[in-house]
């Protein structure tokens, strides 16, 4: 016998689901909703219950195929832009859904041109996958026009890395900073490095094929001699799981290093506005207090907020944001383009330097890796060496 269909809770997506005739259904994250709309499922006529209809029921299917078939970091990377727009059009179904849905919904905030490429990308390989599985005739969204990439043109000089490591207070921070620069290695690899994957007796890193990115070859990351050091310390202290781990012991996540890159930002920006004596606008910082909220929690109470406090909290958050203004923000990424550009620049041979970086074909280089483009001495020199 069947087993009867019933609503179960769904603690990864955060809402009520129910599977009727091979087909789940998203109920909502609120449980008297969801069992009133489960209800009203059950009432109809079991052929409509067989029919796609909300964009949830597409999105759903398709989580569990990238679950299935892709890394845990995909199915999270899919899930949390997908859920968004869910939360954002709870109701909306696959005949209402258009084009300009998607448009508004990546376009809310204050999005950057790559955050808003990727969410339009989420939802449209979605509905790209439920035509290829069968589960639709088409894609209501198929035309959808997603923004280009953004190049990430940030490069590092030596003396420039110097500088910022002044700025790191974190000395694991600085020690992940410093290898990823010198190696030249892609931010997931640093950041999974485990003893297991270490070589010292060549002074090299070995991924094999199926952890490295492109699942075809193992992934060998060679290490200069400070890199060498501070992995031998590493592998010592760390002998199981990832290496670079932060202060409190912890592996280092994207979120993370994402805010220790935005404090890094404003460390360095503080530096130079004192050094131009540029400070914020009192005026500014009275209008801005006056938006902030009045009170705050301490010791579990609500404490109201004195004039005082108001504008030092609005003074302290407006010199956050100006400080922004002055220094450039940095991320892994940047550190590895810059290690392309300075091998590069010494003299590196361009297929050296593509399978040092672990680049399958070897014209990525040339078409992401720009730099040396925006150097005419460089280029004036290697020009000069061309007619010798």
């Amino acid at each position: 016998m069947a087993r009867r269909a019933r609503p179960w809770y769904r603690a990864d997506r955060g809402v009520w689901c129910v599977t009727i005739d091979g087909k789940r259904h998203n109920l909502g994250p609120e449980k008297k909703a969801a069992f009133d709309a489960f209800h009203k499922l059950m009432l109809q006529p079991r052929r409509r219950q067989a029919v796609m209809d909300s964009v949830a029921s597409v999105m759903d299917p398709f989580l569990d195929w990238v679950q299935r078939n892709r890394s845990a970091a995909t199915y999270e990377w899919y899930r949390c832009r997908l859920q968004s727009f869910v939360d954002h059009y709870p109701a909306l179904t696959i005949a209402q859904l258009k084009p300009h849905h998607v448009e508004r919904w990546a376009g809310d905030g204050k999005r950057s041109v790559t955050t808003r490429r990727n969410s339009m990308r989420s939802v449209k390989r979605c509905l790209k996958w439920a035509v290829s599985q069968g589960y639709l005739s088409e894609s209501p969204i198929a035309h959808l026009e997603i923004p280009g990439g953004q190049s990430r043109e940030v490069y590092i000089p030596p003396a420039e890395f110097q500088q910022l490591l002044g700025f790191v207070t974190d000395p694991r921070f600085a020690e992940l900073l410093s290898v990823t620069y010198e190696c030249g290695c892609r931010p997931q690899e640093s950041l999974r490095v485990e003893s297991r994957h270490v070589d010292l007796e060549r002074r090299r890193w070995i991924f094999p094929a199926s952890e490295s990115k492109t699942k075809s070859m193992p992934r060998v990351v060679y290490l200069p001699e400070s890199a060498t050091e501070i992995t031998r310390r590493l592998v010592a202290e760390y002998p199981k799981g990832p290496l670079f781990r932060n202060a409190a012991g912890r592996a280092w996540t994207k979120d993370a290093i994402g805010c220790a890159f935005d404090r890094l930002q404003v460390r360095m920006g503080k530096a130079q506005m004192k050094a131009r004596e540029v400070k914020v606008d009192e005026k500014d910082v009275a209008a801005f207090a006056k938006t902030l909220k009045k009170e705050r929690f301490h010791g579990g109470q609500r404490v109201k907020k004195s004039q005082a406090d108001l504008m030092c909290e609005a003074r302290c958050k407006l010199t956050q944001r100006m400080a922004r203004d002055f220094a450039p923000r940095y991320s892994l990424y940047a550190l590895r383009h810059s290690w392309a550009t300075n091998a590069l620049k010494n003299g590196v041979d361009a297929l050296t330097v593509a399978i040092l970086m672990g680049h399958r074909d070897p014209s990525t280089l040339a078409r992401t890796y720009q730099h040396l483009s925006h150097n005419p001495e460089h280029l004036l020199s290697q020009a000069l060496r061309a007619c010798v």
